[in-house]
């Protein structure tokens, strides 16, 4: 248990806040009092309704975390920054059969992981000033690798890795780190899984999400699947290992 953060008066910015979890976020930030909220996209004019609706305390960025200058720039226009939510993600289907998995896996790695290393490297600073907070929204495939989803699941692995050494180096400065841990949510990133997958409302998680980083918890597991994911990969990982396993195993 990390210290409480209060959203209302906050300033956040929030990483791929134009659809799915990051949309959610956006809204519940601002619902609950944010002052300002920076919602970047690779677009701004998919944040043009949400601009509308919030007025000043929306402020809309381009920003495609894969672009080191795009990066640095946001950086040096929000230099208020409390709240950082790192939470742009790529996601392909893929399998190994797939020529272009290499392809794929470079693809997802470099939004899932250097991108948020970027954002990390570029708001370090401006956020231990302030003592702020950073909140990685991962994926319970990222602490466990689900064979349906390989090359992505290897990605959050990577950023799980990067939350913790975050938490770690940043502790002495004032830096809170939440790691946030979701099963499948209803987005668009997930409308082919199948239907034996239920899906979470991303308004849900981003309720959850909220409560957890106000609460301080370090990791944050916001939906009822992640909820007995990691009570039940905290108990014995191996057997979590096996059981995403046995989705993908043929019958002898």
């Amino acid at each position: 248990m990390q210290g409480s953060t209060r959203i209302e008066g906050s300033v956040a910015l929030v990483t791929g806040a134009n659809r799915g979890i990051g949309l959610a976020i956006t809204e519940a930030l601002l619902e609950r009092g944010s002052t300002k909220v920076y919602a970047t996209a690779r677009d701004p004019k998919t944040l043009e309704v949400l601009h509308e609706r919030y007025g000043s305390r929306l402020v809309p960025l381009r920003l495609d975390v894969t672009d080191a200058e795009q990066v640095a720039e946001v950086a040096r226009q929000a230099t208020d920054v409390d709240l950082l939510f790192n939470n742009a993600g790529a996601f392909e289907p893929t399998d190994l059969t797939d020529e272009a998995i290499v392809e794929v896996a470079r693809r997802e790695m470099e939004v899932n992981y250097f991108g948020a290393l970027r954002m990390l490297r570029s708001f370090a600073d401006t956020l231990a000033r302030r003592r702020g907070v950073i909140v990685y929204v991962g994926s319970a495939a990222g602490l466990t690798n689900v064979p349906l989803q390989p090359t992505y699941s290897a990605s959050k692995a990577a950023q799980h890795s990067l939350t913790q050494a975050s938490r770690a180096l940043l502790a002495a400065r004032g830096v809170t780190v939440h790691g946030v841990y979701p099963g499948p949510v209803d987005t668009d990133m997930t409308k082919d899984l199948p239907p034996q997958f239920e899906k979470t409302p991303p308004e849900d998680v981003a309720k959850e999400v909220l409560d957890g980083v106000e609460a301080g918890d370090e990791d944050i597991f916001p939906d009822p699947f992640g909820v007995d994911f990691g009570e039940r990969f905290h108990s014995s990982p191996k057997s979590v290992e096996r059981q995403m396993a046995a989705m993908v195993a043929v019958p002898a």
